[in-house]
């Protein structure tokens, strides 16, 4: 059989399940697909490796590759390969992206970019999946034409001609979307272009692709009023292309457990868990207050955890429980919840390279990985939508078909995808679909640790460890009139409400009586959100809402600093902060004015979107970039003659892309360049890691 290699970097998970579709698919269309994760580097060598290579390749929010993908980049980085060393090597690569982050695809690009660097030739054009629009319009058609251009290659006697723009989908479904045409690339970030010398695209198009994307997902929904359980023509009439069934692989036993004591710290055998108790939690916002934003306090004293201001921790979370407990009434196994879960492969199972879910840890009672292990909120994708369809009847099956189905993608979009249906939501809706345990097991994805950036300075705080979160509250895709919390922020505000303060802007003052709650957190590896090695270098700092966290503890550092060296010469630190209203949301008000007051903080920026001006008094500035903008001239001082610094902290989809927008526009305007040579201005400073993102969606 033709073998090809298969890599995947993945961060949450999304990599890894397209790269086991491509796998399951390969054997089907003769193929055998060699996996592996593209850490895993003892069993692959592309040096010597003579098979096509495929890559699938996520992206993190701040426009880098995978965690997983680290080691691979740095190396294959290394400036003393030869131009010639994969001239061996033909490859195809699918990226994954967000197009409302500044980086699109960046992570694929990187690889990309430098294989070919590096003499590594296309065999498959490129395909950048967004999911902004839904991964599955680029994906999907990206798959179908792979097995062609495989095919190809193997049969090719050169073996060395490019296909890009020639392959035909094998379903006429998908023949407006051939996966080798360069459009498919989607929305592409300006600045990343730019690095990649291809400045083809422009603003007015990057809109345009979004718009027909958006309108392709829409087109359907148009004429009629379908929902998460029911289609309008043409959909209901339509004769349906549905993926085929994933294989079972899977066998589960439910026994009577022994009863012992079940640990959090087995959801994370990797990475060192600390338990550490809770001894502060303050309310920063009045409750009138569009979101309630909470400060809480770790005593860490007692650990080995360490910090620097600007790094980020894991909060290791669980589920919500009546949620699990709901699950468990649905699936029908309340009765059963604290039996031992045991897990085999099936003997017969067709899926090729099965294995256990390392995140299902083994001897846990049912209740233990429905709530500590399991992504029970995810949003299933179609091969779950498939799986649940063979155990549903009547109009179930056929809806489920449908959102699975090459017609359905747009009904998939709107209902399943935008909405942020998950598992409950989708039993809920459909009463006559009874999946097995087993299926849930198979393709549910881990319950991920949720990151939080530290909010102190160990220097100004000893053995203690801040950080803030906004308590994020949405309604029920399913039954509107139901809310419901954050999985890990709506369980912290459930944690700390018998120690809650309202705001005393963090004073020294002590908690009540009740005993301390504990949590379990672990460090993160990604540490490049630090402040300059120089402290005369001056900084730029850019945080609206509880984005303001790193810099509280920037700042807690600096004051500390400047009081142990009072003859140091430490560089200016601009902060531009915004909320809502000055009497509601205004986060750390009283510590940035002592900051302010003491010099530790030289600028102090501060916006409010919503709060109306006052008589005769000109309107003020909304958001943060509006401010930057007012003060363009320093700003651009700052980066560009001082060699300073910029952070970005807060929200990736609006506010870092319009952060990123003002930037552009300040170093055109204030050095009299064009556009696109302030993009490259920019991207070098990206470069040189003196812009700065924190961000997350």
């Amino acid at each position: 059989m033709r073998r090809f290699l298969l890599l995947y970097a993945t961060q949450q998970g999304q990599a890894k399940a397209i790269a086991e579709e491509i796998c399951e698919k390969a054997f089907v269309h003769g193929f055998s697909a060699d996996l592996h994760c593209i850490s895993e580097s003892d069993k692959y060598d592309l040096k010597t490796e003579t098979a096509p290579l495929v890559v699938v390749v996520s992206t993190t929010g701040t426009g880098d590759p995978p965690d997983t993908a680290r080691k691979f980049v740095k190396k294959i980085q290394d400036k003393a390969l030869p131009v010639d060393f994969f001239a061996h090597l033909r490859y195809g690569l699918l990226g994954l992206g967000d197009s409302e982050y500044t980086y699109f695809c960046n992570g694929g690009k990187i690889i990309d970019k430098r294989l070919q660097e590096l003499g590594a030739q296309h065999f498959y054009a490129t395909g950048h999946a967004d999911d902004c629009v839904g991964l599955e319009l680029v994906v999907e058609p990206w798959i179908d034409g792979l097995w062609a251009a495989l095919t190809k290659h193997f049969t090719s006697t050169r073996g060395k001609e490019e296909i890009n723009g020639a392959l035909q989908i094998a379903s006429t479904a998908s023949q407006r979307m051939d996966p080798v045409k360069p459009e498919l690339s989607h929305i592409e970030s300006r600045v990343e272009l730019l690095r990649l010398a291809d400045s083809g695209r422009r603003d007015s198009e990057v809109q345009e692709q979004n718009a027909m994307n958006r309108g392709q997902s829409s087109a359907l929904i148009a004429e009629s009023e379908p929902s998460l359980t029911h289609s309008v023509p043409p959909l209901s009439q339509a004769s349906l292309n549905i993926p085929a069934l994933p294989p079972e692989y899977l066998q589960v036993h439910l026994h009577e457990f022994l009863g012992q004591e079940e640990s959090r710290a087995s959801v994370t055998p990797v990475d060192p868990v600390f338990q550490v108790p809770i001894s502060k939690a303050v309310q920063l916002t009045t409750d009138d207050a569009i979101k309630t934003t909470l400060l809480v306090e770790l005593d860490i004293s007692k650990t080995d955890f360490s910090y620097q201001p600007g790094d980020a921790f894991n909060v290791i979370c669980p589920n919500s429980d009546s949620e699990v407990q709901h699950l468990l009434q649905r699936l029908r196994l309340t009765d059963r919840r604290e039996h031992c879960v045991v897990l085999k492969v099936k003997g017969d199972t067709k899926k090729k390279g099965a294995a256990l879910p390392q995140h299902i840890p083994e001897g846990r009672s049912l209740q233990f990985i429905l709530t500590w292990c399991l992504e029970i909120r995810a949003v299933p994708k179609k091969a779950m939508l498939r799986a649940l369809a063979e155990h549903a009847a009547g109009p179930d099956r056929r809806r489920l078909h449908e959102l699975c189905s090459r017609q359905g993608a747009a009904d998939y979009g709107r209902f399943v995808r935008d909405a942020h249906t998950g598992l409950l939501d989708l039993l809920l809706a459909f009463p006559s679909c009874q999946p097995p345990l087993a299926l849930l097991l198979e393709h549910l994805p881990k319950l991920q640790p949720r990151p939080y950036s530290c909010a102190s300075s160990n220097l100004s705080h000893p053995g203690k460890l801040h950080f803030v979160f906004n308590v994020v509250e949405f309604l029920s895709p399913t039954t509107m009139e139901v809310l419901r919390r954050g999985v890990c922020t709506g369980w912290l505000a459930t944690v700390v409400a018998s120690i809650l303060r309202p705001d005393t802007q963090v004073s020294p003052a002590e908690g009540g009586p009740a005993p301390a709650p504990e949590i379990s957190i672990s460090p993160r590896t990604t540490g490049f959100f630090h402040l300059p090695s120089d402290p005369a270098a001056p900084v730029i700092m850019v945080g609206p809402g509880t984005g303001i966290a790193p810099f509280i503890g920037f700042l807690q550092h600096r004051e500390k600093l400047q009081e142990q060296h009072p003859e140091g010469h430490f560089g200016a630190m601009w902060l531009f902060f915004g909320c809502r209203h000055k009497e509601r949301d205004y986060l750390f008000r009283e510590e940035l004015r002592h900051f302010y007051k003491r010099g530790i903080l030289t600028h102090l920026k501060v916006s409010f979107s919503r709060d109306a001006p006052v008589g005769e008094e000109e309107a003020p500035v909304k958001y943060v970039q509006d401010n930057m903008w007012l003060h363009s001239k320093q700003v651009a001082r700052v980066l560009l003659q001082e060699s300073g610094y910029i952070y970005v902290c807060g929200d990736a989809k609006n506010m870092a892309k319009d952060v990123n927008d003002t930037l552009v526009e300040i170093i055109s305007k204030e050095t009299g360049v064009e556009k696109l040579e302030a993009m490259k201005t920019l991207a070098t400073l990206k470069e040189e890691k003196r812009y700065l993102q924190d961000i997350w969606s």
